[in-house]
């Protein structure tokens, strides 16, 4: 429970973090240093001035017990020769101001405490302490003339700017945050840099990234770039490969409908010269789903930013052209995205050909958001297990004993290619089953 709480308290970035931890050392040592420092530092300085005072006080009424009346008592409290800088009353009438009976203080008045302590234990006679005021200090004093107020500056018990060394001491820390924080974004602006070009490739964008910063963020970005053209050479050889193969199939595939067409043979020949022709049919087909998927992760094509809703309402419309059953039954938000838009016109015509292949109809919806674009096909045939759902969008995967086999055998392919572009658009392909008609539901996610 506390880990869960840490974890969503904890900035996710890392540059959040870095600063988090930069910013944590600065404020405990801030606060180490208030604490072990600052506050015993001026608890001693109180605790002496207040002894010295304490002197004073002591010396002033020694003198007023010393004098033979109350006017000689205050003549040496306030004469002009006396170096003590002390201020003496007598409680003179009813409506004169009573000596402080007890001690009171402002409960942020700190050094007030250490104050109102030292004098009471140094101090004989004390009746009470006044700080509320914090430029002066209001001292009951019981004498030999009688109670007395002794009042003196508050200055002369307490430390008179306090306040420097915290500012300094803050000051200073702002100062090494800023240095720290430039400092730390330009150790981060790499990292920044190597994620945009990785992010980038994973949606079929080529970046021009160049290694820089520490000498690790360095090796990661020089392995990246050997990562990416290992990459790219395997999807260029792979593309090389099926394109050849393909191609070169081409040719005795095409010889073989010609010698076929002029064939002329019996009824019974006729259907064995059918069947042939069916087969090379097939073949022609898995040709074309090889050149296909050797296309769908080629990156020669560049994302620019196209209408997805306009996009898919062309497919829809050349479905229906060809006689396929599919409606777009809802569209939601609007804007453009990048797209890759022959490898996303692809992908959108396998997952209707498959809704229609499999089933007796189908339905398109797309919703446009800020982030992504999330295009549906719904069919109402017999669906993909939910088991089998992951298998299905492996290459050269074939589940026609799970669907119905009544429209032809699969390839296998179309899944992979409609997922692998996905995959370079930084989104996925999602099987699941369809409320509304009780078949496939195929999402189609392209982030913006």
């Amino acid at each position: 429970m506390l880990k869960d709480w840490i974890n969503r308290a904890l900035p996710r970035g890392l540059y959040g973090r870095a600063a988090l931890i930069l910013v944590a050392p600065i404020v405990a040592i801030q606060l180490i240093l208030s604490i072990a420092f600052i506050q015993r530092h001026f608890e001693d300085v109180t605790r002496q001035m207040t002894h010295a005072i304490v002197l004073d006080i002591g010396h002033l009424a020694d003198l007023v017990a010393a004098a033979p009346d109350r006017a000689a008592a205050l003549a040496v409290a306030e004469g002009s020769g006396t170096p003590l800088e002390l201020a003496i009353d007598w409680p003179e009438g009813a409506a004169a101001a009573a000596p402080p009976d007890s001690d009171t203080r402002l409960y942020y008045d700190f050094s007030g405490r250490v104050i109102i302590a030292t004098l009471r234990a140094e101090l004989p006679g004390v009746r009470g302490i006044d700080l509320r005021n914090l430029r002066e200090v209001r001292l009951g004093l019981d004498t030999a003339a009688g109670p007395v107020t002794i009042r003196f500056d508050r200055r002369r018990v307490s430390a008179s700017n306090p306040h420097q060394f915290l500012v300094l001491m803050a000051a200073t820390g702002l100062l090494m945050a800023l240095i720290a924080f430039i400092f730390l974004r330009n150790q981060l602006r790499p990292i920044r840099q190597l994620a945009r070009a990785a992010e980038a490739f994973g949606r079929g964008r080529v970046l021009a990234y160049r290694p820089a910063g520490a000498a690790e963020v360095r090796a990661a970005g020089n392995a990246f770039l050997d990562m990416r053209a290992r990459i790219e050479r395997q999807i260029e050889q792979r593309t090389q490969l099926l394109s050849g193969v393909s191609h070169d199939l081409r040719t005795p595939l095409t010889r073989l409908k010609l010698g076929l067409s002029l064939i002329d043979g019996g009824a019974g020949s006729a259907t064995e010269i059918a069947a042939m022709g069916r087969d090379v049919a097939d073949m022609q087909r898995l040709l074309d789903a090889f050149l296909d998927f050797s296309r769908s992760d080629a990156l020669d094509e560049p994302a620019e930013p196209a209408d997805p809703v306009s996009l898919l309402r062309q497919v829809v419309a050349d479905a229906h052209r060809s006689g396929q059953p599919v409606d777009l039954v809802a569209v939601e938000g609007a804007g453009l995205a990048p797209l890759r838009r022959d490898a996303v016109r692809r992908a959108l015509e396998n997952l209707i050909g498959n809704a229609v292949r499999y089933g007796n109809r189908a339905e398109v919806s797309v919703a446009v958001s800020e982030r992504a674009v999330r295009i549906s096909v719904e069919d109402d045939g017999p669906g993909i297990p939910r088991e089998q759902r992951d298998e299905a969008l492996r290459p050269f995967t074939r589940l026609d004993r799970a669907r119905n086999q009544d429209r032809g055998p699969g390839v296998g392919l179309g899944l992979a290619i409609t997922a692998d572009i996905a995959r370079s658009h930084g989104g996925v392909l999602r099987l699941g089953d369809s409320e509304r008609l009780g078949g496939l539901k195929a999402e189609l996610i392209l982030s913006r």
